[in-house]
């Protein structure tokens, strides 16, 4: 039995493309029709209790590819957690029914609570803004898909740093990587806490914070965009102030290489303009199907199989 918890559980190189040589195998056995049953008679227990469309979607998707069925908890307002039952207990009944739970909570460090009581692996699919080590592990694994390696690349984040949950998970991977260099972009208020910095500080990888991007735009390999996290802001006058910080257009696009590529952990809302998504660099879309295979994977990992 694996839990998935944090980006740090794959901080070693070894383990990070030994799954992504699993996901490149069901990949292209899904598309000959022909991916693998060794799910079958197992149950995946989706437990959500916050909102999800690609997450919670590609893990069910790859839930029934892989053989197993599901059930699901898509809304906490149809959970006992209305009637205050606590976490803890809803993860020990919900691991009597299923054989691996994937869990999304609104609590930063609510995945280790569930793992410490669970009976059955327990797959961190976003805790706060803590972290979301799945996420990760697809970036990772869409970048090495698309441009063919991952260390030595320039990568920038334009991008809600302060709340962005899988950048958090892939600080600890980062550091295995000597030769990245990483630029991290937005206002003061959205920047990326001091303990992922120190992480990277003390494994030696080089990184800058810039206000803006025009300066190594036509530099980096890859663009990671995000949106400014609504939900996580406790002042809606200051997401208000700061919702707008970022934007990718084609004049963005004009000032980056060719074989450069944009990301995106979606949804997308202010951050990219609709007809960048007709550049072959636009990765994003990609980007999400390919984390079904990487999900699928780590399914098979968080069962020892």
């Amino acid at each position: 039995m694996n839990h998935i918890l944090n980006g740090k559980q794959f901080a070693d190189t070894e383990l990070l493309q030994k799954i992504f040589k699993k996901a490149r195998e069901l990949e292209e056995a899904d598309k000959v029709g022909q991916a693998p049953k060794p799910l079958a008679g197992k149950i995946v227990a989706t437990v959500f209790y916050e909102t999800s469309t690609r997450t919670r979607l590609s893990f069910e998707s790859a839930t029934e590819k892989l053989g197993a069925g599901v059930i699901s908890m898509a809304d906490a307002k149809t959970s006992s957690a209305v009637k205050g039952e606590s976490l803890e207990d809803t993860i020990k009944i919900i691991s009597g029914y299923s054989d691996v739970i994937i869990l999304r909570h609104p609590d930063n460090g609510a995945a280790e609570r569930a793992a410490y009581v669970s009976d059955i692996p327990v797959i961190n699919a976003g805790d706060g803004f803590n972290e979301h080590p799945t996420q990760a592990l697809l970036d990772l694994y869409c970048i090495q898909q698309e441009l063919g390696k991952i260390d030595g690349l320039k990568i920038a984040f334009l991008a809600d740093l302060r709340y962005q949950r899988n950048v958090h998970s892939l600080a600890p991977i980062f550091c295995k990587f000597p030769n990245l260099e990483l630029y991290f972009i937005g206002p003061k208020e959205l920047a990326l806490p001091d303990i992922y910095k120190n992480q990277l500080l003390e494994a030696g990888i080089k990184f800058k914070e810039l206000d803006k991007i025009d300066a190594v735009l036509g530099e980096i390999d890859v663009l990671y965009v995000a949106r400014v996290f609504k939900e996580r802001f406790e002042d809606e006058r200051e997401y208000e102030r700061l919702k707008k910080s970022f934007f990718v257009d084609n004049k963005t696009l004009a000032k980056m290489k060719k074989n450069s590529i944009i990301l995106h952990v979606m949804p997308r809302v202010y951050e990219i303009d609709r007809e960048v998504d007709k550049d072959p660099r636009a990765a994003y879309f990609r980007q999400a199907k390919g984390g079904l295979y990487v999900r699928m994977a780590l399914l098979l990992y968080a069962l020892g199989l």
